[in-house]
């Protein structure tokens, strides 16, 4: 916990506590495709891969900045409270099902069925 405002110590310690910002991250596991998202264009999207490396999504309800990474990682910024973090992960799990990279076996090399098998 960060403490602003107070001259010594022990006023910190008694001082009037008040949330203004939660920050919570999580790994998806599997890679985002971002351009995807970006060129559907949801809402108050912003990627500009060489400036920044991540996705801003800003939604308006929860009041949630969230930041998507390629490598699956997200980070939920601005959040007052725990609902604030679950109702924007809520509107983000859609996103992150429906532009998730896939990654496939490649197909024809299987033993017996490449080139030369009889």
């Amino acid at each position: 916990m960060v403490v602003t405002g107070a001259k010594a110590q022990c006023d910190a310690r008694t001082a009037y506590v008040k949330i203004q910002n939660i920050v919570s991250s999580f790994d998806c596991k599997f890679p985002i495709r971002l351009e995807g998202i970006a060129v559907a264009k949801f809402g108050s999207v912003s990627y500009e891969p060489e400036l920044f490396p991540g996705l801003v999504y800003r939604l308006q309800v929860p009041k949630v900045v969230v930041l998507m990474f390629a490598s699956g990682k997200v980070v939920l910024t601005g959040a007052k409270s725990k609902e604030d973090i679950s109702g924007a992960f809520d509107a983000i799990r859609p996103w992150l099902q429906s532009f998730r990279v896939i990654h496939d076996k490649p197909i024809g090399l299987q033993k017996g069925h490449g080139h030369g098998s009889q």
